[in-house]
């Protein structure tokens, strides 16, 4: 039995400037069929595979962390985030792109927000009030 418990998409980092989709759908192929790609473009180097099969998400991971994929030594794994509950909690504040309740923070691995509204990672921001001087 999986350790993963179902999960489909893989995350492929450090890909550089100029990786391609055809270039991944080639390489993650050969796994199984894949449902979707996305390469990201702004900031560029990462990528995310989806695949039909949790089984084919495995091996994909298993037989491509650490081989070179669109000219880069590309690091896989699955797409799980960092555990979570899988609570929805309503939609973000409107900043971005639209929002989908099936879309995880890539900080907490909770459905239901972005990493920008993570409450978990949040970042703490001080502020030092400085005495006005006369």
């Amino acid at each position: 039995m999986s350790r993963y418990s179902g999960e489909t998409k893989v995350y492929v980092g450090d890909l550089g400037n100029n990786a391609s989709k055809q270039e991944l759908e080639d390489a993650f192929g050969y796994y199984g069929p894949l449902r979707n790609v996305w390469v990201a473009r702004n900031p560029p180097g990462f990528a995310f595979v989806e695949f039909e099969d949790p089984r084919d998400a495995e091996d994909a991971v298993r037989g491509l962390d650490g081989r070179t994929i669109c000219g880069r030594r590309a690091r896989v794994e699955l797409s799980n985030g960092k555990g979570g509950s899988g609570r929805y909690r309503g939609p973000p504040r409107s900043r971005g792109r639209p929002f989908h309740p099936d879309d995880r923070c890539y900080e907490c691995g909770d459905r239901g927000h972005y990493a920008r509204d993570c409450h978990k990672y949040r970042r703490r921001r001080r502020y030092r009030l400085w005495p006005i001087v006369r």
